[in-house]
């Protein structure tokens, strides 16, 4: 089946600072490293190591920000999609536990302070996010979350009441968890802006540049592009949720999923005074959920999982739209002028994946929903290992290219796990649980 892959329907394409043009590669070269994909991950690999001193080549067979970098939600989120430290602790163990903690609750702040060292222009604003709670199960698994992540020295506020149902605009929901140093940024902006950053300190980057087999020699790596050759001492995976047959065991590592979004038109004036008034981005607990956001020149995005149609094109934009004036009604009867998908991908733990699966290959994926903070943290990791720091030092666990469990079934299955998801949401909602 063929996959959705249209980045022009969406409102970020619409509204990029600077769209990087580049060109597809038209001659054989040779690099110390080489980078395929040109997102989050890859970009800032490429920053890092030619600010280093490294020759560095990056293709994308799409372009700069083709994949979900420049689809996302841009919600800069730093937080893992786990509830406890606990959760963390029996996944990584208690050294990487320290590490990865202190990195992904540091994220957001690492990411603004790498767009305002670059200049970036990408609409960042960093007012907090919201996480709210569906149920009031949830709602007690966020208090005692909160608690304990505030242990190791997170910012995270219980918020219940008026003072969230403020903050929200929402009357859905009862309770939820403020984290201050969260925000966003118009994602295909901060990509591009990665890249012409890049480029300008020396990386050489290559659009509409497919790689259709890696090969591993004597003297390093060789990338077959088209009739074109790429001669590399290391490579760097940076394919996230579009990783497929050039690495058969990193792809299976992780679920491809396809969330959609939408974007109001211009919306008349008052609409949105009281929806996230004072700029926090919003998401919430469910499993299927929502995450939403306020735009300039009042606009609104608003988020959620999708259903896969024929021609792989995602479908379930009336579904969120019913759910989008459900959970706001104030943006009932709204224009939605802009739909738009990215694929993204999930891991079996719910944990970004570090690997090594050859020497001198590298790859990094899967950040759950958190791709913005955690995959510019993954980008600054690949580069320390590429320019030699011992893996053993790295905040990332190095971890085997294991598959994740029922791969085939449940992406076959996504759209009926979807719905199934749905439902067991509403029965939560319904029953008070």
């Amino acid at each position: 089946m063929k996959r959705y892959d249209g980045t022009d329907d969406s409102l970020w394409a619409a509204t990029v600072s600077r769209r990087y043009a580049g060109t597809a590669l038209a001659e054989s070269l040779s690099c110390d490293v080489a980078i395929v994909g040109a997102g989050f991950t890859g970009m800032r690999a490429a920053l890092d190591l030619v600010e280093a001193g490294a020759r560095v080549a990056v293709v994308d067979a799409g372009g700069v920000g083709w994949g979900a970098s420049g689809r996302n939600g841009g919600q800069v989120n730093p937080m893992l999609p786990v509830f406890e430290p606990n959760d963390l602790l029996k996944a990584v163990g208690a050294t990487y536990f320290e590490r990865l903690a202190e990195v992904s609750l540091g994220s957001a702040d690492a990411a603004f302070d790498l767009i305002r060292k670059y200049q970036i222009d990408c609409d960042a604003r960093q007012k907090g996010w919201l996480r709210v709670d569906h149920c009031p199960k949830a709602r007690a698994r966020s208090r005692r979350g909160a608690a304990l992540w505030a242990e190791y020295g997170a910012d995270f506020r219980y918020l219940d009441g008026d003072d969230l149902k403020r903050l929200s605009g929402s009357p859905l929901y009862e309770s939820g968890i403020l984290v201050p140093k969260g925000g966003a940024v118009q994602p295909l902006s901060l990509v591009c802006g990665l890249a012409y950053a890049a480029e300008a300190r020396g990386a050489r980057i290559f659009e509409r540049t497919a790689v259709s087999k890696l090969e591993r020699g004597p003297g390093g790596w060789t990338l077959h592009c088209g009739p074109h050759r790429i001669a590399a001492a290391q490579v760097i995976l940076a394919t996230n949720g579009y990783s497929g047959a050039l690495r058969p065991d990193i792809a299976r590592t992780m679920v491809s999923v396809t969330p959609i979004q939408m974007g109001t038109d211009t919306l008349p004036d008052g609409v949105l005074d009281s929806i996230l008034p004072e700029g926090q981005t919003i998401a919430d607990t469910r499993r299927v959920i929502m995450y939403s956001r306020r735009e300039p020149q009042q606009r609104f995005v608003y988020g959620g999982a999708s259903l896969m149609g024929f021609g792989g094109k995602p479908v379930g934009f009336e579904t969120l739209r019913r759910d989008a004036e459900r959970t706001f009604p104030q943006l009932k009867g709204a224009a939605w002028r802009w739909r738009w998908g990215g694929r993204i991908a999930l891991t079996e733990d719910r944990l970004p994946r570090f690997m090594e699966p050859e020497p001198g290959l590298l790859s990094g994926l899967g950040y759950n929903g958190r791709g913005v903070a955690m995959s510019l943290a993954m980008g600054k990791s690949l580069a320390e290992r590429a320019l030699g720091k011992p893996a053993e030092d790295l905040p990332f666990p190095v971890v085997p290219t294991d598959p994740h469990a029922f791969k085939r079934l449940q992406e076959f299955g996504a759209g009926i796990a979807v719905i199934a998801m749905r439902a067991a949401d509403a029965m939560e909602r319904r029953a008070g649980r």
